[in-house]
């Protein structure tokens, strides 16, 4: 019967949460409501619990449970045997982690055919309890043996060495031999590292690990994630190398030898051999497996973190933007859209080599300007991108005097030839989407980032490395949280962005696209409820994300959810205000600060939370969170890595943070490097503390190395 555990409290207490919180959270979370509808919608019943603490309470809970499923799964499979005790039963259930858990279960766990089983197979388990016993005496081991020898075991000697390989298990199997060997060799053990095959690393990729030698509590993930990859790649060896003295004294206290015996030396040489043949090896996987583990965490962690900053990017609406895909020999390709990225025109320059045909394309992307009024100019900043920047600056100069700004088209190729491209732009080069894609990214990145495989977007640290379904289900709960922190225009949302929202899918998000194909423009968020296939729960957990901007009422342009409405409806009556007055946000603002919110919200019959809530989205309807960040940087002139000198002063965006630091474009072709160290005049232990993907940052240059590439930069005073 499985046991009965009190999982609740236990997250209570190591989230410092009340009891009732945890209690009524999980209540939530199994009812199927989504994080995001939790977190915004039952802050009364969760005590205002954010995104993050939900997430970290959901994953808790899920490893709880299945630790406690474990327990339940192996203390059956031991009593099946006959051979469950009440100090096991109470090990096991006390049992903090699955690997504690797995260890205990290691002696009952159904094994291969071992040199153990045919050990006592052959009749050689009682010398193995001889050997353990370590009984004093005078008689040798040869002579203890003797009774043993048999037609499949030949000499004592054949009889004790099958007896140790009995002992040898059973000290392998014993749980608090391997927490030794386990705490040990993660305290004191170390990484060694050295070229296998430097022909296999042209690059010098990774040089740095030719000869290397790391504690493993003091490696980092970024340095685990590259001797990974090099090892697999065979350019590098890897060894772990243990306190191997400590922990054969460590061994030989828990299995001590009788001096007196005659078995001791036997003892000796089977804890021995436990270690090197059994526990060794596996421990090093272990661990090995612990460090790549814990590795993956952090730079997924890193990919997710910068994931947030480069989709929360504000848009450039209401541009008309010319997006242009540079490339050499195949042209670059120039798209024009609108301001609700609809295409206008498109066409294909060759200015650069090997045709060269810049005043050609010079006056092809004038007559584009000129004809569908373009304001924006947006460059790729793939190959040949530095080369079109020129061109398009010479243009500015020459010709019409728009700006530009510099677009990272990661993922633009593999949105190109995916079917969802192919749906959108049909009649559309491959090539030829990308550049669209480049023009659409200026006017809303998320819209448009949530088309692509995150994966494909360059903000990570060897994402492509990691448990690639962890990464996966990481990138998609981030999605999911920007997406529908900003919210939705469910009458101009793609199939892609509307599957974010909360409790939809891509089958919902495609009805939803159909419906509004075939009726029009929804007029308000009720009418989204006779979506086929939208049910009570879904249009419950998506509704207050999705938006109407010019609907029936200004509510559903709003965040506040359509279960509250008829609260709305009485804080008006009791306010004396309408919607339909022109000035209504600007009356509700003068009297939001007279308010006795308490007051208000039991008179209202509405918890304190909702109706801040409601109170904020009515002050500011349409309200789009990335409009308050930092506006991208737009240029109107070229700047080189020869024009740069130290102590010049600018201005520039974060384009990606790792470990060490974070890379800044200043306008030039390579991005400048902003170390840990220099981030700030106090000592930053994590660059994200201090910037993120998205940020306008104020820079000094401090050296220039244009051979090697590389702009060091400062953001110290």
């Amino acid at each position: 019967m499985p046991l009965k555990r009190d999982i609740a409290g236990k997250l209570a207490a190591e989230l410092s949460l009340r009891r009732d919180q945890v209690d009524r959270t999980i209540h939530l979370f199994d009812e199927g409501n989504t994080i995001p509808f939790v977190a915004r919608y039952r802050k009364e019943m969760t005590g205002s619990l954010d995104e993050e603490q939900l997430r970290s309470l959901m994953d808790r809970l899920m490893y709880l449970r299945k630790l406690g499923e474990r327990q339940d799964a192996v203390i059956a499979s031991i009593t099946e045997q006959g051979k469950l005790t009440p100090d096991l039963q109470n090990a096991i259930e006390a049992a903090e982690t699955l690997q504690a858990v797995e260890d205990l279960y290691l002696p009952y766990k159904p094994k291969r055919r071992t040199r153990a089983m045919i050990a006592q197979e052959r009749g050689l388990a009682p010398l193995a309890d001889l050997i353990l016993a370590q009984a004093p005496g005078r008689e040798s081991a040869e002579r203890i043996a003797a009774p043993f020898v048999n037609a499949d075991v030949p000499t004592p000697e054949d009889a004790l060495q099958g007896a140790r390989d009995i002992v040898a298990e059973r000290v392998a199997d014993d749980a608090a031999a391997r927490d030794v060997v386990r705490r040990l060799t993660q305290q004191r053990g170390s990484l060694n590292v050295q070229v296998a095959d430097a022909g296999k690393d042209e690059k010098g990729v990774y040089k740095t690990y030719y000869e290397f030698s790391g504690g493993l509590r003091s490696l980092r993930p970024h340095q685990v994630l590259a001797i990974n990859r090099g090892e697999s790649e065979g350019a590098l060896k890897v060894r772990l190398d243990a306190p191997g003295e400590q922990i054969a004294e460590q061994l030989q206290r828990q299995f001590p030898a009788h001096p007196h015996s005659p078995l001791a030396d036997q003892l000796r040489l089977a804890v021995g051999d436990a270690y090197k043949r059994l526990i060794a090896p596996a421990i090093e996987r272990e661990l090995r497996r612990d460090l790549t583990e814990q590795a993956d965490r952090h730079a997924i962690g890193v990919f997710a973190t910068n994931l947030v900053g480069l989709l929360l990017q504000p848009p450039l609406k209401d541009h008309v933007v010319l997006g242009i895909d540079p490339g050499f020999r195949t042209g670059s390709k120039a798209a024009v859209v609108d301001a609700t990225g609809k295409v206008l025109a498109t066409a294909t320059i060759y200015p650069h080599p090997p045709q060269n045909e810049r005043v050609k394309a010079l006056h092809t992307l004038v007559d584009l300007i000129r004809a569908h009024g373009v304001d924006l100019i947006a460059i790729g900043n793939g190959t040949a991108s530095r080369e079109t920047e020129e061109l398009v600056a010479a243009l500015i100069r020459e010709y019409e005097p728009v700006k530009y700004l510099i677009v990272n088209e990661a993922g633009a190729s593999v949105y190109s030839a995916s079917p969802l491209a192919r749906a959108e732009l049909p009649d559309m080069d491959v090539s030829m989407r990308g550049a669209v894609s480049i023009a659409r990214r200026a006017l809303d990145p998320l819209a448009e980032l949530v088309k692509i495989d995150p994966r494909s977007i360059g903000v990570g640290l060897y994402q492509h490395d990691v448990d690639q379904k962890a990464l996966e289900g990481k990138l998609s709960e981030v999605i999911e949280t920007v997406v529908n922190r900003v919210g939705v225009n469910a009458n101009t949302a793609s199939p892609a962005l509307l599957q974010h929202v909360a409790g939809l899918g891509p089958k919902l998000a495609e009805r939803i696209v159909e419906a509004r194909d075939a009726d029009g423009p929804f007029r308000s968020r009720l009418a989204i409820r006779r979506v086929k296939g939208m049910g009570d729960k879904t249009f419950e957990q998506a509704a207050g994300f999705l938006r109407i901007p010019d609907g029936e009422t200004l509510l559903d342009n709003t965040g506040v959810h359509p279960e509250s409405y008829p609260v709305v409806k009485r804080l008006l009556q009791q306010l004396d205000l309408s919607l339909d007055d022109p000035g209504f946000t600007e009356r509700l603002l003068r009297l939001r600060p007279s308010l006795d919110l308490p007051a208000l919200a039991r008179s209202l019959e509405v918890g304190e939370p909702t109706l801040a809530d409601i109170l904020n989205d009515l002050t500011r309807p349409g309200r789009d969170p990335r409009s308050e960040l930092p506006a991208p940087i737009l240029r109107s002139d070229v700047l080189k890595m020869e024009d740069l000198k130290p102590g010049m002063k600018l201005k520039g965006t974060v384009r990606n943070v790792v470990d060490f630091g974070a890379f800044v474009d200043i306008g030039v072709k390579q991005d400048g490097l902003v170390h840990i160290s220099e981030l700030s005049e106090f000592r930053v232990r994590d660059p994200y503390e201090i910037v993120s993907v998205g940020d306008v940052v104020d820079v000094t240059v401090k050296s220039v190395d244009p051979e090697r590439g590389r702009i060091a930069l400062s953001m110290r005073e």
